[in-house]
């Protein structure tokens, strides 16, 4: 009898930790850091997207810095670069929800893997992108943030993954970091924005999150 309540007593610990995943996550998603950013007059812009999962940060070609579109691939008809980080292997493995697998969900949210800078090229601006108001300052920590999100090789040099691209309009580069359940693919978005000042979440693994305090 004293086995079987040790066994019930881990099986509600591990049915508990995701609820209080879930729960700690929410509290923090509506937790506003860098609140008063309107404050300062701004004259640049800088947009948010998802899929509905998965955040971007989308800025003008022309904002964006020498040294971030340094060893890019664009082209000069593209006047909008999207960016994007995450888990390598469901990034190449998981091009669509239909290709998602339990392996591949199971090592993204809770093992130290490798990630991947996720780079989109459009010539226009998207209907369904959410403008954010920024100011120089802003701009250039969002640059920086950005550059140091890629791994660059002994010349430092961006590193592209060949073929990689779901599409013809994007690319996949070695990245810096690890994903984690802690830190996700919108979470890194979000602490782009918070480190450059901007109105963000405390912090945040989902998208609605940050896209909601812009809305």
């Amino acid at each position: 009898m004293s086995l079987l309540k040790q066994v019930f007593k881990w099986l509600l610990f591990l049915l508990l930790l995701p609820v209080a995943y879930l729960l700690i996550a929410l509290l923090l998603t509506f937790i506003t850091v860098n609140g008063d950013h309107e404050a300062a007059e701004k004259g640049k812009a800088v947009y948010l997207n998802t899929n509905g999962v998965h955040l971007d940060i989308i800025l003008p070609k022309n904002d964006v810095d020498s040294q971030v579109l340094k060893d890019l691939r664009y082209y000069e008809n593209e006047n909008y670069l999207s960016f994007g980080w995450g888990d390598k292997n469901f990034y190449i493995n998981t091009p669509s929800w239909g290709d998602l697998t339990f392996s591949n969900a199971f090592e993204a949210l809770f093992m130290k893997s490798s990630t991947l800078v996720h780079v989109t090229r459009y010539k226009q601006r998207q209907s369904d992108w959410v403008e954010v108001k920024v100011t120089d300052s802003e701009l250039q920590n969002l640059n920086k943030y950005l550059l140091a999100a890629f791994k660059r090789d002994k010349a430092e040099n961006k590193q592209l993954l060949l073929n990689k691209g779901y599409s013809p309009i994007d690319d996949f580069y070695e990245a810096n970091g690890n994903y984690t359940c802690f830190n996700t693919c919108n979470s890194w978005v979000n602490t782009a924005f918070k480190n450059s000042g901007l109105k963000a979440c405390l912090w945040t693994p989902f998208d609605f999150g940050l896209m909601r305090k812009y809305d």
